[in-house]
């Protein structure tokens, strides 16, 4: 009977990051899914939406003083095998661009690689459809 309550009590979350790499919210959301996955929990995937396309850019430069969040979530997304999703609408408008936009829109700047990958909202419905819960960080 045991084993079937610690099963039951195992959540699948979907995580949603709306704010920049230099918000407190940004902190807490990986805090959130470091304790997640600590409690034995599973993440079905991280969607960075808004300012929060940031975290998984390669371009911010965290001064020393302060952590550097989008390299904390790039270790934290590799090392765990995450699914890391970025809303490539929202990328594009904040010049965020991987290899393959960078180049279909002529701009040389790249500021996103793996673990990342660039994706419609669609990924985030489907993370809910399959979560048991929808956790949002920052955003209005």
């Amino acid at each position: 009977m045991a084993a079937v309550s610690l099963i039951e009590s195992i959540m699948k979350f979907a995580i949603a990051l709306f704010s920049a790499a230099h918000a407190p919210s940004s902190r807490r959301a990986l805090l959130f899914a470091q304790a997640a996955l600590a409690g034995g929990h599973e993440i079905v995937r991280l969607f960075f939406y808004q300012d929060g396309v940031y975290n998984a850019s390669g371009s911010v430069v965290t001064p020393q003083d302060e952590q550097d969040l989008p390299k904390q979530w790039r270790n934290f997304v590799t090392e765990h095998q995450l699914d890391g999703v970025v809303c490539i609408a929202a990328a594009l408008r904040r010049g965020v661009l991987n290899e393959e936009e960078a180049g279909r829109y002529q701009r040389a700047a790249v500021a996103v690689g793996a673990p990342w990958e660039l994706s419609g909202l669609g990924q985030l419905h489907d993370a809910v459809q399959d979560a048991d819960r929808l956790i949002c960080f920052g955003g209005a």
